[in-house]
């Protein structure tokens, strides 16, 4: 299984799209209402690049776009951040977000002054979880009505890593 992580491309629109239209991806705050809204997305990534507030990624499948990842810097304490990642239904269940999870963690001790990573899972996720567990993830708490998935609050359980 060859998984990389490429920069998100304003071509990668269409395809995320789908994947995160999918009446079964129930768990992702990511919820555009057009592929014209995912297009305005991606175009903000490179100026969040440039001041390192976020990284994006496309997670990539033998080269076939499966998913996404990425991490979000604290704009208060830089040496805190939060990750998220996605992978198509399709590709549930076969280690693709826990590798994809492991290349976004190298790519911030490599170029970011992160310290601290944290994950916000909603309680029901068990798959994700699972992932964050996986990659040596600790949960350290319950939030109440921390996340936003589709317009609705969600508990979530709070997964963190020190990555240095």
């Amino acid at each position: 299984m060859n998984v990389i992580m490429r920069p998100q491309q304003v071509s990668d629109a269409q395809r995320f799209f789908e994947i995160l239209s999918n009446p079964n991806f129930t768990y992702f705050g990511a919820n555009p209402k057009s592929t014209e809204e995912e297009i305005a997305f991606l175009k903000q990534n490179a100026k969040k690049h440039r001041d390192k507030s976020a990284y994006y990624f496309s997670v990539m499948l033998n080269g076939e776009l499966v998913g996404g990842g990425g991490i979000t810097i604290n704009s208060t304490h830089p040496y805190l951040a939060e990750a998220g990642y996605f992978i198509d239904e399709e590709y549930w269940g076969r280690g693709i977000a826990t590798k994809a999870m492991k290349l976004l963690e190298q790519f911030t001790m490599k170029n970011t002054k992160v310290h601290r990573v944290e994950i916000r899972i909603a309680v029901d996720n068990i798959a994700s979880q699972k992932v964050a567990r996986k990659c040596g993830y600790q949960k350290e708490g319950k939030l109440k009505q921390a996340v936003d998935i589709k317009g609705k609050w969600h508990d979530c359980y709070l997964y963190a890593k020190i990555i240095r």
